[in-house]
């Protein structure tokens, strides 16, 4: 088959779709450069908040494919290494590869360099991870995660907030991204105070996934019958400890006691 002329004048030029017609193949189905969302799972709410010996970093456990639920525990809060940690909202495949790169990368530099990368020098990296996505982000794949982790030069926790272009913002007392994030993020400005202890700030968050799972059907509220709460994890100076279900249970079934009472 030789390929096909054109006149100057009827070139189709750089539009494959035109060519395929000027060539007299059937018309083509139009592809606008997008997918639709319910193809692929998308994972929200997270916070992260400070206090007084770190950061908190919070995500509920709910994936959704559109209006389904995908899956009911997912993991969305991760350590990126032992004083660090990113919660994840977004697309979750990409998310999860994002994260698993990032903790690769993070280890690599340590075991190179002989020595772990600032916290900022982490943000900064985690940024330009973010940008490279920015192709995928534009056809519905946006990954837009926190990063939280305990500064040992500054002895203080410290939290970044990103938009999909890989736009970094240092946040100085809380941060929040996902869907629910309008909810969980009004609860925790509200209830946030300078130099609260682990166990209010840990308090504050379960009301904060409580929220917004209420206001917002993306977002996973807690499932006593399954077993599955909300993903905590506090970031010290001791390093990253995640909360364990037991500990979240309990603080969860004080929650509903206080609003039944009220009531």
């Amino acid at each position: 088959m030789n390929l096909p002329l054109f006149r100057p004048h009827d070139d189709p030029g750089p539009n494959f779709t035109e060519l395929l017609r000027r060539s007299g193949f059937a018309e083509p189905v139009e592809f606008d450069g997008t997918v639709p969302v319910e193809d692929y799972r998308h994972g929200t709410t997270c916070v992260a908040i400070r206090y007084n010996d770190g950061v908190l970093l919070a995500g509920d456990r709910r994936a959704t494919s559109g209006h389904l639920i995908s899956h009911r525990a997912i993991e969305k809060v991760f350590p990126a290494d032992r004083h660090s940690g990113v919660a994840i909202a977004g697309a979750a495949g990409p998310a999860v590869e994002m994260v698993r790169l990032f903790q690769l990368q993070l280890e690599h530099y340590e075991k190179v360099e002989g020595t772990s990368l600032s916290l900022e020098g982490k943000a900064n990296q985690l940024s330009q991870m973010i940008r490279s996505n920015l192709p995928a982000a534009m056809q519905g794949m946006a990954v837009v995660p926190i990063f939280a982790g305990f500064d040992l030069a500054r002895g203080d926790g410290r939290l970044f907030e990103f938009d999909i272009t890989g736009g970094r913002y240092e946040e100085t007392e809380h941060a929040s991204t996902g869907s629910g994030s309008l909810h969980a993020g009004t609860v925790v400005k509200l209830g946030y105070r300078p130099g609260m202890d682990a166990d209010t700030v840990a308090d504050l968050a379960i009301e904060a996934m409580f929220e917004a799972a209420d206001e917002d059907s993306a977002t996973g509220g807690p499932d006593p019958v399954r077993g599955i709460y909300p993903i905590m994890a506090t970031i010290t100076e001791n390093g990253y400890t995640r909360l364990d279900d037991e500990d979240l249970a309990r603080r969860t079934e004080a929650l509903i006691a206080r609003r039944r009472s009220a009531n």
